[in-house]
């Protein structure tokens, strides 16, 4: 009795403190009661994928946090730099708060207006750009956030272009409308211009800048105002007298955009038949699924204005996984791989298949986020992985709220959740039955750019090292860690020197070892100036088998479009060169093509002819024929003209006026090219192409010369041949390095 009463005390005591406590946030308990409402299944009408992407500081994590806050997901918002030192629920890693910008997606899951909708906010940065690709491979629409200021910027451009490789409809939204210079009437000529966006506005803003006050919904034709402290009380009024005319404009404008693309709108369009709201609706709808419209709605999350029309918007445009049409692989032998249509819908007894999208090390071992495509998978059963064929018990099932997690049952086809303790990679497919012979195509992964020497700085560090490089290797595909025997010194490669500098941070929180960054090193490539014949023998006789190999072609640029690719191609006729012995030419070309003879770095650009050749009946093999096609490269290394190519990143600077004529000395300085300038309200925004070579510690530089106003975003564009001192230092070097003694005359010759 005694006992049941200290109980009941305790009990209390707890809830007392849990009640009152300052630092624990309230919409824990909310989550919590609540949780039965979110982990209801609905029906896949009423379900929606959507990521939120865009260039970085355009105010996506913001609008993330907005949309949580209007469906009761959370109960007070946050602002990103964490000046209340709580920061924004989607940014938590506590280098995502420090820094205010995003780092790593992140999901999670809300309601609003019955409508299931999932949510990734990626991150802006280029650096992280394997972040965006991720998500848009998984998911079924996005919105494309806009700044009202700094319209379509480069970083845009990147993910229209992802958007449009995983084939992903789009709504848009033009943010910050309260911010001085606020012009989104520029930003939907620069979508339609430098993005080939037919898009049109479905809203207008009232009043820009500080007298920014609601929005005008042209398709009802009503003016919404936002009020009360958060902007949670929608007023409906009629639109402002002044704006009249200007909103039956655009309204026009809005159907013409949409009769072009739609046969049903453009039919009553030409007969000048009455159009109803729900016409223009389903219009917009229909068009918007095929990537042939795009309508742009407009607000300012920062705010409070214009969230939860974007909100409607989304369950009325974008599509639900049912409208989607996803495709998984079939391999079959000698012939291209069976395209097989899968079926999202909740009923059908189809095997389940998900695709493994994500890694990420949590506090239970390795968490994967997965998008279920097809059947269902329940807690408990078993699945394979399609690439290793190895059998997984699903133990626990989460579905994701930023880095809280909460447990479900079962999963259904569109449903994005987690898994603990599967060994997989990224882009690994999940399947219910190994006979399926089913896999999901994989995410495309950019090449890194940048690559800088990195060592612990204490020795004893080295076991934490080694499990900080495993698991960030593993989670990130565009981080890649080798051991260079040539420099003796251990690499990293990643997108950028912000990416790589963020790592070695996370290694000293996250693991306690503080590591040391040495000077960045450029991806350059090696080629051929112009064609190179080559008849190449290999002979070796010491007693039993020898080896005899002969191999004649001609070794032959690619052109400038192409020159990152490596071609080869079998032009032999007849028996000179038996077929079996053709893959260990390839073998041989492709392994030379690791590591060029110039200065040590990957050949590129090259098509590798094979025409013909000679073999032996006794002493040939496919080795003969490895080392032979070996012994070609480097006979054309001696004979032919060679060069250096290098990375060009297209870079885009703002800056106030004043600054222009420095900027562009300093680019001239760097060997850039400009490319074009736009100026508006006393600022320009120039852009341009500098090899990345030159552009290591440019920021740092631009921010002395513009007194800290200016900022660049760079993004790869092309290899290009480097200027000939560049080329000659890295001969000279790699000459060095190999304890080589230049050969003047043959360095010329190579120039």
């Amino acid at each position: 009795m005694i006992l049941l009463q200290h109980i009941k005390i305790a009990k209390t005591v707890s809830n007392t403190f849990l009640q009152r406590s300052p630092h624990i946030p309230k919409h824990v308990f909310r989550a919590k009661n609540d949780f039965t409402k979110y982990a209801e299944h609905k029906p896949i009408e009423k379900i929606r994928n959507i990521g939120i992407s865009a260039h970085i500081d355009s105010g996506k994590t913001t609008l993330t946090e907005r949309i949580l806050y209007y469906t009761g997901r959370i109960e007070t918002m946050h602002e990103v730099k964490g000046k209340d030192n709580v920061g924004a629920t989607m940014d938590s890693m506590e280098l995502e708060r420090q820094r205010g910008i995003t780092i790593q997606s992140a999901a999670t899951y809300t309601l609003w207006k019955d409508h299931n909708i999932n949510i990734i906010d990626t991150p802006g940065h280029v650096d992280f750009t394997v972040e965006v690709e991720r998500a848009l491979r998984v998911l079924d629409g996005a919105i494309l956030v806009l700044c009202a200021v700094g319209g379509v910027q480069s970083q845009s451009l990147t993910v229209n272009r992802q958007m449009k490789r995983y084939n992903v409809p789009c709504l848009a939204f033009i943010n910050k409308l309260d911010r001085m210079g606020a012009d989104p009437n520029r930003v939907l000529t620069q979508m339609r211009s430098k993005m080939n966006h037919n898009a049109a506005f479905i809203q207008l803003p009232i009043g820009l800048e500080g007298d920014c006050k609601g929005v005008i919904d042209l398709i009802q034709r009503k003016a919404l105002y936002f009020e009360g402290n958060f902007g949670d009380q929608i007023r409906i009024d009629e639109i402002p007298k002044d704006m009249r005319s200007e909103s039956e404009e655009r309204r026009h404008e809005l159907i013409e955009h949409v009769s072009n693309v739609d046969e049903v709108l453009g039919e009553m369009y030409l007969e000048e038949r009455p159009i109803t709201e729900n016409d223009i609706k389903g219009a917009i709808r229909r068009s918007c699924l095929k990537r042939s419209f795009t309508p742009v709605l407009v607000g300012t999350a920062l705010k409070n204005k214009g969230v939860q029309p974007l909100l409607d918007a989304v369950l009325e445009y974008l599509p639900n996984p049912g409208e989607v049409s996803n495709y998984a692989l079939r391999e079959k032998e000698g012939s291209e791989p069976e395209k097989v249509l899968l079926n999202p819908d909740r009923n059908n007894d189809k095997g389940f298949i998900a695709l493994a999208f994500k890694l990420e090390a949590g506090k239970f071992g390795q968490l994967t986020y997965m998008r279920c495509y097809q059947g269902m998978l329940k807690k408990g059963d078993s699945i394979y992985n399609a690439r290793t064929q190895r059998k997984v018990r699903v133990a626990r099932l989460v579905r994701l709220h930023s880095n809280n997690m909460e447990d479900v049952n079962e999963v259904y086809a569109g449903d994005i959740f987690a898994l603990f303790g599967v060994d997989c990679a990224s882009g690994d497919t999940f399947v219910i039955d190994h006979k399926m012979g089913l896999s999901l195509e994989s995410i495309f992964v950019p090449e890194p750019v940048v690559s800088m020497s990195i060592n612990p700085v204490n020795n004893k560090d080295r076991d934490n090292f080694s499990k900080a490089v495993a698991r960030f290797t593993k989670e990130d595909p565009t981080f890649h860690f080798f051991f260079d025997n040539d420099n003796k010194e251990t690499i990293v490669s990643g997108m950028g020197e912000l990416h790589l500098e963020i790592y070695a941070q996370r290694m000293e929180r996250e693991y306690n070892c503080p590591v040391v960054l040495g000077k960045p090193k450029v991806a350059f490539r090696e080629t051929l100036v112009s064609p190179c014949t080559f008849d190449y023998l290999h002979k070796k006789q010491s007693g039993g088998q020898g080896q005899y190999a002969r191999v004649t072609g001609v070794l032959e640029p690619l052109p400038p479009h192409k020159n990152t690719l490596l071609e080869f191609v079998d032009e032999t006729v007849g028996t000179n060169v038996p077929k079996q012995f053709i893959p260990g030419v390839r073998r041989g070309f492709l392994t030379m093509a690791e590591k060029g003879l110039l200065c040590g770095q990957k050949l590129s650009g090259l098509k590798f002819r094979l025409q013909d050749g000679a073999h032996h009946i006794v002493d040939s093999s496919e080795l003969a024929f490895f080392l032979a096609a070996q012994g070609a490269i480097k006979e054309v290394f001696e004979n032919g003209v060679w060069q250096v190519l290098e990375p060009i990143m297209s870079v885009e600077i703002t800056a106030p006026d004043e600054f222009q004529g420095n900027i562009m000395t300093q680019l001239n300085k760097r060997h850039g090219i400009v490319t074009g300038t736009e100026g508006k309200d006393g600022w320009f925004t120039l852009y341009a192409e500098v090899p990345l070579n030159e552009m290591f510690g440019y920021a740092g530089e631009l921010r002395s010369n513009t007194q800290g106003k200016g900022e660049f975003s760079m993004e790869y564009s092309r290899y290009s041949p480097c200027l000939p001192e560049v080329q000659n230092k890295l001969i000279e070097e790699y000459e060095r390095s190999m304890g080589i003694v230049p050969d003047k005359d043959k360095k010329k010759k190579k120039n």
